[in-house]
């Protein structure tokens, strides 16, 4: 276990705010383990952030880091079905003011669409095949706002203005396998925005679709940000979709933080070998240069069996810099690498100053 400070933060974590803060969505040393025949899956393994309200927060790793475990963890949906009985999950939510973790289920349901939503990755996979667009956002608005069935409708079809779908008087009776990709996502956003929500959580809210209605579905959601002045979390493993929307950034390895900070942080001074990887391995468009992106080796750790030490040290190819072999016997916490910024790696200050300004930037 992570050894705990008196303000309950892991040692070398930033120190949490209190309840009665200004922090609209306040995680605090987040776990979420899954027992298993082969072990135990520590999918989120000591996380902890903070998140403004009209701020957006990007989540990036690989595929297996914890992202979708974290944003399913906020809502409450771990503790869902047959599955979902043997989660283990400790650590504190906070969504203006309430904790979500030790919450009675019922009230966290409450909560769910009217306080926070979520836009999943699958919109057909999400929405019931066999009802209506219109009578599944009719039956989001509804279960929490007394109002009758036409109410509820005009409601829908306004929403599904909103969202850019064109006749919406019409549409709203078509069925999800009549809408196409860039479609649905529009409407999975419009039943998750429904009730006005102050915490819009979007899982890779842009994978499988073309790049231009990615575009369209980054200015909608920013665009309704604006509007409604919700905290967004964004998860993806796309860095252009950071670099698009993003104020702040979380980078997630083998179940825990590995860098935070602002956008800019990140992009221009990022601190930890694993983020140097992640936008090394980043299509570029602005610079002229005929190399070929340089994926990072190895792959990602099983959340079974974590390596020892720092989980990145096995692919790390700066392992070995640092005295004493601590890469793979010490597990690195976040310490402050400047104001609002925050690194777990045992390389010192000044190697990374040198690797990034010599090895790692003249390539990007």
């Amino acid at each position: 276990m992570t050894e705990l400070s008196k303000t309950g933060a892991a040692v070398g974590e930033p120190a949490p705010a209190s309840p009665d803060g200004t922090a609209f969505l306040d995680v605090r040393d987040l776990r979420v383990h899954f027992p298993t025949d082969d072990g135990l899956v520590k999918s989120v393994d000591g996380l902890s952030f903070q998140l403004e309200k009209g701020k957006t927060l990007s989540i990036v790793g690989e595929s297996g880091s914890g992202k979708s475990v974290t944003s399913l963890a906020i809502m409450g949906l771990h503790r869902l079905g047959a599955r979902g009985k043997n989660v283990q999950m400790s650590g504190e939510i906070w969504l203006d003011g309430k904790e979500l973790v030790s919450a009675d289920p019922d009230e966290v349901r409450r909560l769910r669409g009217r306080e926070m939503a979520m836009i999943f990755q699958d919109p057909l996979s999400a929405m019931h095949p066999y009802y209506t667009i219109g009578n599944q956002i009719v039956e989001a608005y509804r279960v929490h706002h007394d109002v009758s069935k036409k109410a509820a409708r005009v409601r829908a079809v306004e929403m599904l203005d909103r969202v850019g779908i064109p006749e919406p008087h019409k549409r709203i009776d078509a069925y999800p396998h009549e809408f196409s990709g860039g479609m649905r996502q529009r409407a999975m956003i419009a039943m998750a925005l429904v009730n006005n929500p102050e915490l819009l959580i979007a899982d890779e809210p842009t994978t499988a679709l073309d790049v231009t209605v990615q575009a369209q579905i980054l200015d909608l959601i920013r665009d309704l940000q604006k509007e409604f002045g919700s905290a967004v979390v964004i998860i993806t493993h796309d860095l252009g979709v950071v670099a698009e929307i993003a104020d702040d950034v979380l980078v997630m390895y083998g179940g825990r933080c590995v860098e935070r900070g602002t956008v800019d942080d990140v992009f221009e001074r990022p601190q930890h070998p694993y983020t140097w990887g992640l936008l090394g391995s980043m299509p570029r468009i602005d610079r002229d240069t005929t190399d070929r992106l340089v994926p990072v080796k190895g792959q990602p750790p099983s959340l079974i069996n974590v390596p020892s030490g720092c989980a990145f040290h096995p692919r790390c190819p700066y392992a070995d810099v640092p005295k004493d072999n601590v890469t793979r016997t010490v597990r690195p916490e976040l310490q402050q690498v400047g104001t609002g910024h925050w690194s777990a790696c045992h390389l010192s200050p000044e190697d990374r100053t040198r690797i990034w300004t010599e090895e790692i930037a003249p390539k990007l």
